[in-house]
């Protein structure tokens, strides 16, 4: 008997993923669930999960504006800050 998994994402991110899915020739079903079983078969999650400088600070970054209520606009407008912050630590020589 199969089981079902609900998990909610933003609807940028489920219309963005079904695309790409999509492109590969694989539904969002699927995707997830060859990530569950590459999952099992390594025994973790199957890619590296790291805390990167630019990224991680852009990020917590961007949560601590949205906790402080303000908003991005845009995905645009949220990318480009996520861009630069990542520009700015390869400029700085970070990996």
């Amino acid at each position: 008997m199969a089981k079902t998994i609900q998990v909610r994402v933003d609807d940028h991110l489920k219309d963005s993923a079904d695309l790409l899915f999509s492109s590969l020739g694989l539904d969002t079903s699927t995707a997830v669930r060859m990530f569950l079983v590459a999952a099992m078969e390594k025994g973790g999650i199957p890619f590296d999960v790291k805390r990167d400088g630019g990224w991680d600070l852009a990020i917590r970054e961007s949560i601590a504006r949205r906790q402080a209520g303000q908003r991005f606009y845009t995905i645009e407008e949220c990318m480009t800050e996520l861009d630069d912050a990542i520009a700015a630590e390869v400029a700085n020589g970070a990996n």
